[in-house]
Formats: C-alpha cells, sequence, structure tokens
C-alpha cells in the first residue's frame, strides 16, 4: 500500500545503526507507515541528544519485536 504522507528517506547513519544492531531485516519486516515514522520522529528532532534517544528507541523496540513507539503491535 503507498503511503499518502512524504516519504522520509533513510539516513546512512541510521542504515549503520540498523545493521550494526542486527535489526535491518525486523525494520524492512515493519509496514511502510511504521518505517517512515520512525524514520520522519527520529530526523525532526532539533538535538542531537534527542535524535539518538529517539534512534535508540527504535532500536530497542525493533529487537523486542510486538512494539511500536511503546504501544503493543501485533505484526
Amino acid at each position: 500500500m503507498a503511503l499518502r504522507r512524504d516519504i522520509n528517506p533513510m539516513p546512512d547513519w541510521i542504515r549503520s545503526e540498523l545493521v550494526s544492531r542486527g535489526v535491518l531485516a525486523a525494520y524492512e519486516a515493519r509496514p511502510d507507515y511504521q518505517r517512515n515514522d520512525y524514520l520522519g520522529w527520529i530526523e525532526r528532532a532539533k538535538r542531537a541528544e534527542t535524535r539518538r534517544k529517539r534512534l535508540d528507541q527504535m532500536l530497542e523496540e525493533l529487537e523486542r519485536g510486538g512494539v511500536y513507539m511503546r504501544m503493543a503491535w501485533k505484526g
């Protein structure tokens, strides 16, 4: 299903983190809207510390599975 909102590109630094943590496949298995929302949410943070915190949350949720933006999600 095509998204009706702007598509957020995958920054190289986020891709590197996904690969190094071994969760790229889990990320790619998520629906388009989730991948897009995660990227936009991380990139919209004004401070580097906030971007890092958001990235860490996404990575942890991908490792755990069954969670999306701190909400239960059945994938």
